[in-house]
């Protein structure tokens, strides 16, 4: 089955409010072994400027998935998520995720491709702060595998 192409331009309601814990930001930096004193100790991030301790530049994919469940559970969608490879992932960042930040996210579905049976999706979450500021979009591209 197909992925619905009448989803380009689709946006979900934004996500409930993610609160960023430090720890997490310290679980999330040894995951990805980032090692910068920036990311676990917060005398270091504030002697650098920071509120907290900062998140490693790939963190917002934590806030992000809460907005593609949403996707992935529409069942306009189609989107058989066991057929599911994950094609490209950027970031468009306004400032730094911090731990302390209180982040929601919209998702909006920017693209619906079909290349030789798959599909592709590209979708924008625009991540905000508890202000309603930008502070990070993340663009993922995922491969939906047609029938084999």
């Amino acid at each position: 089955m197909s992925v619905n192409p009448e989803l380009q331009g689709r946006s979900y309601p934004a996500t409930a409010p993610y609160l960023v814990g430090r720890e997490k930001v310290r679980e999330f930096a040894r995951a990805v072994l980032a090692d910068s004193p920036l990311n676990h100790d917060p005398e270091a991030a504030r002697a650098a400027g920071y509120a907290d301790v900062v998140a490693p530049p790939t963190f917002p994919v934590v806030v992000q998935e809460h907005a593609l469940a949403q996707l992935l559970s529409d069942p306009e969608a189609s989107i058989d998520f066991s057929r599911v490879v994950h094609g490209d992932q950027r970031f468009q960042y306004s400032r730094p995720i911090v731990a302390g930040d209180e982040l929601t996210a919209v998702l909006t579905v920017t693209s619906v491709k079909s290349l030789g049976g798959h599909s592709m999706v590209t979708a924008d979450t625009l991540i905000a702060d508890s202000e309603g500021t930008h502070v990070v979009t993340a663009t993922s591209t995922l491969v939906v595998r047609g029938d084999e």
